[in-house]
């Protein structure tokens, strides 16, 4: 360690002379190892629980900028649109977003401790943190990339319905995803609309909030009490301060999911035969994966039933080389 000159029992003189140290790294690791994760000063650090930054929504997930802004109906905007395309590869044996979250704390916690070493951060007990964040998805059947086929049932036709899953967010009780069915027209054998779905929860009551779409609350409850999951919920579903709690955590999910536009073309407005102007309420198990639902629009038939069944894929996670 450096010291002032003196003399050795010999009598020479010891000089000990600067050394140039390379400056004090801010990160560990380096930032092309951590890049895109936003690096908080020392200074603001102190006893303050970092958070996650927010979740954009995604609406157009497979063509991004090909959805024209007056479309976007729950996109923040579209370039967060395009980042959310290259973060949720699907993979439903791998929480992408739990190993993003720990990339994210990891990376903070090692920049604090390599900023101010005698001050290090410690992340509070989950029981005592008064914020509890809920993972992207609470069923290995309802994530990016799943898929379940079945079929829409009228009173005279029963339709080929295939749904796929693009994105899904817990916390923000959202997820969209495309619709196909088949034999609708003879002028178009498949159909494929872009859904958005709201679930029921925190954010979203029984109670359809969206004039537009043609419902009412005596509507509502006709339909929800298709459901035989939903049944023992009419008395309190009926209250205008009832909130649908713990909602993750139950065998059951319940959802509206509303038709958009058509894809890959969305200018196209009408179809001769076909509309999706209505929308669907959805009761989904999330220990089965199967999906019921109900369409309503109030021009078509009544009580169309949807029936959807999860694809097994056996599994699909990344994949890793070393060579």
């Amino acid at each position: 360690m450096p010291s002032s000159p003196g003399e050795d029992n010999a009598g020479t003189v010891i000089v000990s002379l600067p050394v140039a140290l390379p400056a004090p790294h801010a990160t560990c690791p380096p930032e092309h190892i951590i890049a895109g994760i936003p690096q908080v000063p020392s200074e603001e650090l102190g006893d303050v629980t970092l958070s996650r930054p927010p979740r954009p929504r995604v609406l157009d997930v497979i063509m991004p900028g090909a959805i024209p802004p007056e479309l976007a109906h729950s996109a923040r905007n579209m370039a967060d649109v395009e980042e959310a395309l290259r973060r949720d590869t699907p993979s439903p044996s791998v929480p992408t977003d739990e190993i993003r979250e720990q990339d994210y704390r990891l990376a903070q916690s090692m920049s604090a401790a390599a900023l101010s070493p005698h001050h290090a951060q410690e992340w509070p007990c989950p029981s005592e943190s008064p914020e509890r964040v809920l993972p992207n998805s609470t069923s290995s059947y309802l994530q990016p990339g799943s898929k379940f086929v079945g079929t829409q049932q009228s009173d005279r036709q029963v339709y080929n319905v295939q749904v796929e899953i693009k994105y899904v967010d817990m916390e923000e009780s959202f997820l969209c995803g495309y619709l196909r069915i088949q034999g609708l027209t003879d002028d178009h054998p498949t159909l494929t609309t872009y859904f958005e779905g709201e679930i029921i929860g925190n954010k979203h009551t029984f109670k359809t909030a969206h004039p537009e779409w043609g419902s009412s609350e005596k509507v509502d409850m006709q339909h929800w009490n298709r459901f035989p999951a939903w049944r023992p919920l009419a008395k309190q579903a009926k209250s205008p301060t009832f909130t649908f709690k713990n909602y993750a955590q139950r065998e059951h999910l319940f959802m509206r999911w509303k038709e958009y536009f058509l894809v890959p073309d969305h200018k196209v407005k009408t179809i001769t035969g076909a509309s999706f102007e209505g929308f669907y309420y959805i009761c989904f198990n999330q220990c089965s994966g199967s999906v019921s639902g109900i369409y309503f629009h109030a021009k078509s038939e009544k009580f169309q039933q949807l029936e959807l069944e999860h694809i097994n894929d056996r599994g699909c996670s990344a994949a890793m080389e070393f060579r």
